[in-house]
């Protein structure tokens, strides 16, 4: 997390930047000046975007200032199945495969 600051004012709204980035980090794999460009021409005028978003401070929690806030645009990843559902699902599976091959046998 980067956090700017303006001399002489007070906060009234926080920019928040959310880096995405399609590959993992590492020492042969360094963060590059292209992976920091769509943050440094929206920081310039704090722009909205699909990675960027503001949160007035009045909307912060005032009692712990957490700033761990959630990019409100980014889309929900589906929840995943139980195993004992997945489990469920392939035996019924099975017990139709073979019915299916039971009808087939049946018609040679």
């Amino acid at each position: 997390m980067v956090l700017f600051f303006e001399k002489g004012s007070a906060t009234q709204n926080i920019w928040f930047y959310q880096l995405n980035l399609d590959r993992n980090l590492g020492k042969t794999n360094a963060l590059n000046e292209k992976d920091l460009a769509e943050f440094v021409e929206l920081q310039k005028t704090k722009a909205e975007s699909e990675n960027s978003w503001s949160v007035a401070v009045k909307d912060i929690d005032q009692t712990t200032f957490d700033l761990s806030a959630k990019n409100p645009k980014k889309k929900e990843e589906a929840a995943l199945r139980q195993p004992q559902d997945i489990l469920a699902a392939m035996a019924a599976l099975d017990k139709q495969s073979a019915e299916l091959l039971a009808t087939i046998n049946t018609l040679l």
